[in-house]
């Protein structure tokens, strides 16, 4: 390994012969490179035969538990990004710089170098020490090891085939375990809005439960990480689903978490505290919001899906006649207006709502997540009926599933 060499001057040297000044930067690169005390390094002013080529950025990285570098090519119009080992980097840098780049700036823990090249090919060097030593950035932004709202050391995980015996992430599953993950942060969040980790007990309804990914991670949620008596009810259509659920948790002989067969519309509130409810088909999610609503849950999570009821009852706008002509623009309005009304419907019956993209769409499609918390004090709400109502207006509905059940749900 190289011994350390340190500019203590912050005077511009112009050394002689300029080969001095370049083989003096060349010792400091490898010095930041050998003994990882690289923060960054930037070629700049590029005149080589590239023509596209702007910058390079370099900065470390972790990779499989190995301290690399990641070069990253700015062009015109588009990042290359390219990781190099600590051996291999030094070489291709002093290339770089030989083949066309006429600046490097140099930040290693105590100090920045600054090495340009005049129009006459003689080479500055220009280095000022730090006051204080930068902590290298071990790991970068893409190597950061990410919060997770779910251990993956957690039994369930293997018992849904999440995770393998070693407990180690199934690759398959890794699109499963970011969803599960997202879904548990989304909920940790509304449970702090809310206060309901304070309560003695708690009650979770998920509707269309399926394999019951999430159904299992809330109730690892609440018992393990806030340590919370909780009943969590996962509520599916079919049966062999249902048997297979309840199976898995017995044998990891979980209590306070069951599946029964139904569906929204026939399952008996129960006291509910969190209702939830993803990709429920069309007027599915109506029901599911309403049974939140009427049995006061105070988070309402809901995914939905099919947004069959509207899209026949739109009137065209003459003014967005030439927009919504297109089906699938037509369509995408009436999902946006659907999914607006039960937003507003949520918010006039004592709710705080937000819209928002649950997880990309890289993920999954179907990636729309209303989620409502009841609020702690009463608001007027004829300003957003009045709001509803014009919007019902504009597009010539004369049906909305969620309304009409809350207003039968009132007489």
């Amino acid at each position: 390994m190289p011994t350390s060499h340190s500019l203590t001057s912050t005077d511009t040297l112009a050394l002689e012969p300029a080969q001095a000044t370049w083989q003096q930067f060349r010792v400091l690169l490898a010095d930041a490179v050998t003994q990882q005390h690289l923060v960054k390094l930037t070629l700049s002013k590029y005149q080589g035969n590239e023509p596209a080529l702007q910058r390079v950025e370099v900065s470390p990285v972790l990779l499989k538990a190995q301290w690399q570098l990641r070069c990253v090519y700015h062009y015109k119009t588009q990042h290359v990004t390219k990781n190099l080992t600590a051996e291999d980097a030094v070489s291709v840098f002093i290339a770089l710089l030989q083949q066309g780049f006429k600046q490097a700036n140099l930040q290693t823990r105590s100090q920045d170098c600054q090495l340009s090249q005049s129009k006459k090919g003689k080479y500055l060097l220009h280095c000022k020490v730090l006051a204080t030593q930068v902590s290298t950035p071990e790991a970068a932004a893409h190597n950061r090891q990410k919060q997770r709202f779910v251990e993956q050391t957690r039994p369930f995980l293997t018992a849904l085939g999440i995770t393998d015996q070693q407990q180690q992430l199934i690759p398959a599953m890794s699109n499963k375990w970011k969803q599960i993950n997202k879904f548990i942060e989304i909920l940790a969040n509304a449970v702090k809005e809310t206060g309901i980790m304070h309560r003695e007990q708690l009650h979770v309804a998920d509707f269309g439960s399926g394999k019951a990914y999430l159904t299992f991670a809330m109730h690892d949620y609440f018992t393990q990480t806030l340590g919370v008596a909780v009943q969590v009810t996962g509520v599916e259509l079919r049966q062999h689903l249902v048997d297979l659920c309840n199976d898995t948790a017995a044998k990891l002989a979980l209590t306070g978490l069951h599946f029964e067969q139904g569906d929204v519309k026939h399952f008996k509130a129960r006291g509910i505290n969190v209702m939830v409810a993803l990709h429920a088909c069309d007027t599915a999610t109506d029901y599911a919001l309403h049974m939140g609503i009427r049995t006061g849950a105070e988070i309402i999570m809901c995914s939905p899906c099919c947004h069959k009821q509207i899209r026949p009852q739109v009137h065209l706008p003459a003014v967005l006649a030439p927009m919504l002509v297109h089906g699938i623009h037509l369509g995408q309005e009436a999902e946006m207006l659907t999914d607006s009304l039960r937003a507003l419907l949520l918010e006039a019956h004592g709710y705080e709502t937000k819209v928002f993209e649950f997880i990309s769409l890289e993920h999954t499609s179907k990636n729309k997540m209303i989620l409502a918390t009841k609020r702690k004090t009463a608001k007027d709400n004829r300003a957003i009926l009045q709001q509803i109502q014009a919007l019902k207006q504009f597009y010539g509905i004369t049906e909305h599933c969620l309304e009409q059940l809350l207003e039968t749900a009132a007489e």
